[in-house]
């Protein structure tokens, strides 16, 4: 598994929710067969965690988990396809960069 650069943004996510930079899908096989976007489905996506909220209380009282009990920046999660809200940021060198802010149960696992 290649190494993946850590990317920085001036986010602040709240909450339970957690910013992920979501990677590339593998578009060609090992055997170098090119698969096509409809092809690849509703299968859930890969992205890297790079800001992680603090839990906290909600409204009614109910307490909503901290994410850093879970995860830590850096770890590779899967999230489905259409979770979460994309967003549009700034790194911290000014580059445009695809971000998803997710829910922590919008995360279906971490990568090992």
């Amino acid at each position: 598994m290649a190494a993946i650069p850590q990317l920085k943004v001036n986010i602040e996510p709240l909450g339970d929710r957690v910013v992920v930079h979501p990677l590339p899908a593998e578009q060609v096989t090992a055997s170098g067969i090119v698969i096509p976007d409809t092809a690849s489905g509703e299968k859930p996506q890969e992205g890297v965690v790079i800001a992680l909220g603090k839990g906290g209380i909600m409204n009614e009282g109910k307490p909503v988990a901290n994410p850093s009990d879970f995860l830590k920046v850096g770890d590779r999660v899967l999230f489905g396809k259409y979770a979460g809200d994309d967003v549009k940021l700034k790194d911290t060198a000014g580059k445009d960069v695809e971000v998803k802010v997710l829910h922590l149960d919008s995360i279906l696992g971490k990568v090992k």
